[in-house]
């Protein structure tokens, strides 16, 4: 059994993993109509506010595994995502394999050992105590790709702005990570790998742009304030400050 078919999912041409989907949807290849636009009402829109203020970067995970076919289900949400021409840019690439996994592990440890060292005298303290990744515990683990060689929507949109690609891509994975939360899923999101190194222990194509190596699963706490917050890191910023009119 490959990884893709144990989590519900198939090998998939353009690398966008499809989940379960409805028999119109198998057939024609497009989601099955509604009979006309949902009424997002007061209520939902504060539901949906909640999410927002709820979701966070999860560090610590529970070691539970996710019900079957979860991943994969978030994943075609994902897919749902806009992008740039419709391009469709985003690569996930499920990791199972325990030694791929202690490589990335290992990867993350050289890169914060950089990171540590270049912080200043005052935050070097504060800096070594964060938690920072939680690759012992995420049941599940996804490093996502934006494919920049895809010709799937034409190069629309993308001549001024190549980079458009990769923002599609964050975009899937902003996606994800709001549909992950709304079941009670944690995502963590791990930027501190080198792109080359991580590319090279997953095999992917050359013409794929890293955009994040992901730890997902349930937290093992939830709160409404973002972690660096609560360790004195940072703190977040009011509108006023990135407004301009012009």
């Amino acid at each position: 059994m490959t990884g893709l078919e144990k989590h519900s999912m198939t090998p998939h041409a353009t690398g966008n993993p499809p989940a379960r989907a409805s028999r119109q949807q198998v057939e024609t290849g497009r989601p099955k109509r509604m009979g006309g636009p949902p009424d997002f009402d007061a209520d939902f829109r504060g539901r949906l506010r909640d999410l927002m203020i709820w979701r966070r970067d999860v560090r610590r995970f529970r070691r539970e595994p996710l019900p079957d076919g979860a991943l994969g289900r978030l994943l075609q949400l994902a897919c749902l995502a806009p992008s740039v021409g419709l391009s469709q840019p985003w690569r996930f690439v499920i990791v199972d394999s325990t030694a791929r996994r202690d490589a990335i592990k290992q990867c993350f440890k050289t890169c914060n050992a950089e990171a540590l060292s270049d912080q200043s005298a005052e935050r070097t303290s504060l800096y070594a105590r964060l938690k920072l990744e939680g690759l012992d515990d995420a049941p599940c683990q996804v490093a996502v790709f934006a494919d920049r060689s895809t010709s799937q929507g034409h190069g629309l949109g993308r001549l001024t702005m190549p980079e458009m690609i990769q923002y599609s891509a964050v975009l899937a994975v902003h996606t994800l990570w709001l549909a992950a939360r709304a079941e009670g899923i944690g995502v963590g999101w791990l930027s501190i790998l080198d792109p080359a190194r991580v590319a090279d222990i997953l095999e992917v194509p050359p013409g794929w742009a890293f955009i994040g190596y992901f730890c997902i699963g349930y937290p093992k706490d939830e709160c409404d304030t973002p972690a660096l917050e609560q360790e004195g890191w940072e703190a977040r910023r009011p509108l006023s400050e990135a407004l301009l009119y012009r």
